[in-house]
């Protein structure tokens, strides 16, 4: 089947050897396939280990497994965040969101994040995410706090 219209200078090209399936339903299928395909490939460019720190490469069913784990945690982050976030790759929540500066403060029993002013962070205080206190067992059991300047 020989599909123009799609975005593309040239026609798009799509084999099949399902005789049974319309072709509008095929083009949806396909249309589907490539927003996952999309999405797949866009976290790995963002998350890709081998871009880190390793000049070896790492397996590819490793590497692929972390990224998908580590996409599903952003996008499990963006639903609590609420509505704004919902869509947007994981790329504009870590530039929003995450890639903060931030004061910390390390005591005894305690230590304390004072993440910077910025537009975004009224979104993580809504959230809830900062208002929980974690114990950290591998750091002399202290605990972590966050707060907001």
């Amino acid at each position: 089947m020989t599909v123009i219209d799609l975005g593309h200078e040239e026609p798009t090209l799509l084999l099949t050897n399902n005789l049974k399936i319309s072709c509008p339903a095929l083009v949806t299928r396909y249309a589907h396939r490539m927003l996952i395909e999309n999405g797949i490939s866009e976290a790995i460019q963002f998350f890709h280990l081998d871009s880190l720190s390793s000049r070896v490469g790492l397996k590819v069913d490793f590497d692929r497994q972390i990224t998908l784990i580590v996409s599903s945690l952003y996008r499990l982050m963006a639903e609590l965040i609420g509505h704004k976030y919902l869509h947007a790759q994981a790329k504009t929540i870590f530039r929003n969101l995450l890639d903060l500066s931030a004061t910390v403060h390390v005591s005894d029993q305690e230590v304390t994040v004072c993440f910077d002013k910025r537009a975004h962070n009224p979104y993580l205080v809504a959230s809830g995410l900062t208002d929980q206190t974690v114990l950290m067992p591998w750091f002399g059991h202290k605990s972590l706090s966050f707060a907001f300047a």
